[in-house]
């Protein structure tokens, strides 16, 4: 699970200012952001996609920080392969074709309203058929360990809380009158589930959680079956296609919070952008799909967090699963097979 406040490259002032600030423990304040940026993004004009560099279906994939954004890079675009870029709003596009698909390589930068804004952007700018993201997770199901790799089906957010005053007799809390518990709290965190709309609703609904694609689960569950091993500590690294993931903007390192969170949601993984990716997609009727591997166990640990020093091999992991669930892609997905006809014009790097 990567440290929110580590500087990295190739992002934009708003993930600057986040790296600029002193870590936080708690739950930060982008929870309050989030559904405010989800709307007004919702609410943007049609991207123009033939400004953007063409009209042909792409496959995206992003990463939010510097080892993931590398760890996908060598997975997917080997020296020599041509490419175009794009710079909008400060976000690097870059467009190139990987075994016959075309591909849409970015950072959606670190956190939940990074990864919100950076995903709308895209889908209005470019013409996305799929939606995907490799990068690092703290392990939260305690049969798990670093090195493993795990692609949720469903993705819920952790901090969409209520945080309630002690009743003075020390007897529970005080609630508000709106809320209605549907889980188990964590001291004074209550969670609850996000209000959402989209096109063919007419009024928000609640939803306590948001699915990868099943065709892409399909893809992924072949690819499983047939890819080499990977190895980590000397050991065969487990790929778990199925189960929960969470998403809170807040580096996790709290073993009670951990203990709590896998009785709550059953979680594989706990992280910082995809629930908020998976809903931007799903507002927008995208599939998505998204692969993790474990960076450290979010407190789970004795002594100090391991993130800081798994974080570039274990980013490896993620990303050559999500090249092999690329290439398990049904053929006849949008921008799924064809022959390798550029509609617009590569930049050959040297070597």
């Amino acid at each position: 699970m990567k440290n929110p406040f580590q500087p990295h490259s190739g992002w934009h002032p708003i993930a600057a200012a986040l790296n600029s600030m002193k870590p936080l423990r708690t739950l930060a304040c982008s929870a309050f952001l989030l559904p405010a940026i989800l709307f007004l993004t919702s609410c943007g004009s049609p991207g123009n996609h033939e400004s953007a560099g063409g009209t042909r279906p792409l496959i995206a994939v992003m990463a939010a920080f510097e080892p993931e954004i590398v760890a996908n890079r060598e997975a997917l675009l080997p020296p020599g392969t041509p490419f175009t870029e794009t710079v909008i709003n400060g976000v690097r596009f870059t467009r190139f074709s990987f075994e016959g698909r075309d591909i849409l390589l970015f950072s959606c930068g670190v956190s939940m309203v990074n990864a919100a804004m950076t995903t709308q952007l895209a889908l209005d700018k470019f013409p996305v058929s799929l939606v995907m993201l490799a990068g690092i997770a703290g392990g939260i199901n305690p049969s798990n360990h670093i090195g493993d790799v795990v692609v949720p089906e469903k993705w819920y957010y952790h901090s969409e809380a209520v945080y309630a005053n002690p009743k003075p007799d020390g007897s529970g809390y005080i609630m508000p009158e709106f809320f209605k518990l549907h889980c188990e709290n964590f001291q004074f965190i209550f969670p609850s589930e996000v209000s959402v709309v989209r096109e063919g609703l007419e009024k928000p609904e609640t939803q306590p959680y948001f699915s990868a694609d099943p065709t892409a689960l399909q893809a992924a569950r072949k690819a499983v079956a047939t890819m080499a091993p990977l190895t980590w500590s000397n050991r065969v690294a487990k790929v778990i296609v199925g189960g929960n993931g969470i998403t809170g903007p807040v580096f996790m390192d709290n073993r009670e919070y951990r203990k709590w969170a896998f009785r709550v949601w059953g979680a594989e993984c706990l992280e910082m952008e995809s629930a908020a990716i998976g809903q931007v997609a799903w507002a927008n009727h995208k599939p998505f799909i998204i692969v993790r591997t474990l960076s450290d166990l979010a407190g789970g640990q004795e002594g100090v967090n391991a993130e800081e020093s798994t974080e570039v091999p274990v980013s490896k992991h993620a990303s050559i699963v999500l090249r092999e669930i690329i290439r398990a892609l049904p053929p006849d997905w949008p921008g799924g097979s064809h022959p390798q006809v550029n509609s617009w014009h590569p930049i050959v790097p040297p070597g």
